[in-house]
């Protein structure tokens, strides 16, 4: 469907927005469980949908951070909760890879957790201490191959996009390098100021911001081109690592058996949302695609990046913490 036609049925939903909170779902407020700390790529899409989904079908939506456990207990959250549309998750990537990562997550996503919708995607942006002095990807690499003791990666969570990114890096470098593991990106760019690591790769979304105030410095984006959020910034590909080209998504997920009416409206409001022109401007100003997959299609797309995120762990012999 082209944008122009989005654009319209927009505008003839937009008419029929009330009637949507009227004697089916949703009859009260709605709790948007945020499996991660405030201010990261997840918390900060996640509010943006929840604004609008509370606009469009006339209930409040309250986002929540439960954060821990790699989004796990967030998710657990999602899972023990009532199927009744009244308590969903929304999370990046990561939320579906808890038994790839971890030896006991304790459920799982890809069957405790029902795909409604995913809303965007975007590449990884590199950035790094601001008090090292390297400024390419190539001589970061060289750096870290000249000596790796000096060097340590932080990540959002394990098995987040960055986490992935930061594995293929390792391997394709040939040198052990440390990865820590925070509870969000938030608590890990604090530490990035300070040099207690050195690198993270993590959405644009949440890493352009400390680029821009100078409190670090960006390397490369993970991505064939350059993006228009940031056209500074070079790709891996132009480093030299074209391979290292992963990206993160986001998407809204219920508990099992989530009712078939609840996904249907989520994805009418959603279809509509991801499509407004206020939305999609945001979005691309912190290099993210606006973009909308109802339950089916969402559902295929786990399991085809389930399936290319194990042969990558897999080939990068990463075995679950």
């Amino acid at each position: 469907m082209k944008r122009r036609e989005l654009i319209a049925a927009g505008a003839v939903l937009g008419l029929a927005a009330p009637a949507l909170a009227q004697g089916g779902w949703p009859q009260r407020g709605v709790r948007v469980i945020v499996p991660f700390a405030p201010g990261g790529s997840v918390d900060t899409m996640a509010r943006l949908t929840a604004q609008k989904l509370q606009d469009r079908l006339g209930q409040p939506f309250v986002v929540e951070n439960r954060a821990g456990g790699n989004g796990t207990v967030g998710g657990i959250a999602v899972a023990q909760s009532p199927a009744d549309g009244h308590t969903l998750c929304f999370s990046a990537s990561v939320q579906t890879l808890a038994r790839l990562v971890m030896r006991n997550p304790g459920y799982d996503p890809l069957t405790d957790l029902d795909p409604i919708a995913r809303v965007g995607q975007g590449p990884l942006l590199l950035i790094m201490a601001p008090q090292r002095p390297q400024t390419t990807l190539q001589e970061v690499v060289a750096a870290i191959r000249a000596n790796p003791r000096d060097w340590s990666f932080a990540t959002s969570a394990l098995g987040a996009a960055g986490h992935l990114a930061t594995v293929d890096f390792i391997r394709q470098i040939g040198v052990d390098v440390p990865i820590v593991s925070y509870r969000g990106t938030s608590p890990a760019l604090a530490d990035l100021f300070t040099d207690r690591v050195q690198l993270i790769f993590d959405p644009m979304l949440a890493t352009l911001p400390p680029v821009r105030a100078n409190r670090v410095k960006p390397i490369a984006i993970t991505s064939a081109r350059r993006s228009p959020a940031a056209p500074e910034v070079p790709t891996t590909a132009e480093g030299g690592m074209p391979s290292v080209d992963l990206q993160s998504w986001w998407g809204y997920w219920g508990p099992r058996n989530t009712p078939e009416e609840v996904k249907a409206r989520m994805g009418e409001a959603l279809r509509v949302i991801m499509a407004e022109p206020d939305v999609t401007e945001r979005t691309t100003s912190l290099g993210i695609e606006a973009l909308f997959e109802g339950a089916p299609q969402f559902a295929q797309f786990i399991r085809r990046d389930f399936e290319r995120t194990q042969e990558l762990l897999r080939i990068a012999n990463f075995q679950p913490e």
